[in-house]
């Protein structure tokens, strides 16, 4: 059996713990026991914290953990959970991240749910490789972390030996991921039905919000923001958003940019988009009207759009998310 710890940190969502502890524990036992096979678990889970103390998940729920971090063998397999306190003294506590470092150089292989990305980010094992945080964290993560290759966009990225996974549930998908890495695509796919788990799921988009932040502190820029936010339907130009705020289109642009970390039509583009899932969600309009609505032509074109920002085909999107 593969050894598997997961680190737990005080408020870690509960969701992050207790689905992969099912999910690893699953493997190789449920689906035997239903079709009359003897159990062959395939893993060995434990948790631990820091100070081997309890901690208590989403304010409620406390966990007692088997150990205190540093004083559990080494696994072959150490899991991060997610982090809440984005000011915690666990980023800068150097003993702990070299600890990590030691535990990589050793063989173990690390992954991360959620926000735990911030933590394997710190130890700079994740520079110029692939990681994935939380879709509402990723703006942080990129300028905390610049030489990390950020694909918010993904469930699980893979990186041999470091793993990283997108919010809370997508804990889900990594353990679905490692387990048929670790075990074989038939064990994986027998976990999954047995849990009544998808595990085709690869990304994060069709649930993410753009955030339009305006509280970068230029002001001229948050102005265009609101303005852009206000007039979205018409057809915008960057000379006519530019002159709204009496700046030239360059400046304006490279101000933009540096603000927001969008270019102008590309966050134009966002606030089209967020509009759209709006309406998807919550009307029958026919989306050929929607197009026009946000300020399209196109249908055709803006479909493509869409599906390549969010994953899923407008049909598709309205299926998954309408208000019923």
């Amino acid at each position: 059996m593969k050894k598997v710890t997961i680190l737990a940190f005080e408020s870690t969502p509960l969701s992050a713990l207790a689905f992969p502890i099912d999910i690893f524990n699953s493997a190789g036992t449920w689906w035997n026991k239903i079709f009359g096979e003897s159990p062959n678990p395939q893993f060995e889970v434990k948790t631990v914290t820091l100070d081997g103390k309890p901690v208590r998940c989403n304010k409620s729920i406390i966990i007692e953990p088997d150990a205190p971090f540093y004083e559990s063998p080494l696994p072959d397999l150490l899991i991060v959970s997610p982090v809440t306190d984005f000011k915690s003294l666990v980023f800068k506590d150097k003993f702990f991240l070299k600890t990590l470092k030691k535990y990589h150089g050793n063989g173990v292989h690390l992954a991360s749910i959620c926000t735990g990305s911030f933590i394997l980010a710190s130890t700079g094992l994740l520079d110029y490789k692939k990681a994935t945080t939380h879709w509402g964290s990723g703006k942080l993560f990129s300028k905390r972390f610049p030489k990390v290759d950020l694909r918010i966009d993904q469930t699980v990225t893979d990186e041999q030996t470091l793993f990283c996974s997108g919010g809370a549930n997508s804990g889900s998908d990594l353990v679905l991921y490692l387990i048929k890495k670790y075990c074989g695509a038939e064990i994986a796919y027998r976990t999954a039905r047995t849990l009544v788990l998808d595990p085709a799921r690869s990304s994060q988009a069709p649930y993410e919000v753009f955030n339009f932040d305006k509280g970068h502190g230029d002001i001229e820029i948050a102005s265009a923001q609101q303005w852009l936010e206000q007039n979205y339907q018409r057809s915008v130009m960057v000379e006519s958003m530019a002159s709204e705020v009496a700046l030239s289109r360059r400046t304006f642009e490279r101000r933009f940019k540096k603000a927001t970390g969008e270019s102008p039509i590309k966050y134009l583009q966002r606030i089209r988009i967020e509009s759209a899932k709006l309406h998807l969600e919550s009307s029958n309009e026919p989306f050929e009207q929607i197009t026009f609505n946000v300020g399209y032509e196109d249908p055709s074109t803006f479909r493509k759009i869409f599906q390549k920002n969010t994953g899923l085909s407008p049909g598709s999107y309205r299926d998954k998310f309408k208000i019923k």
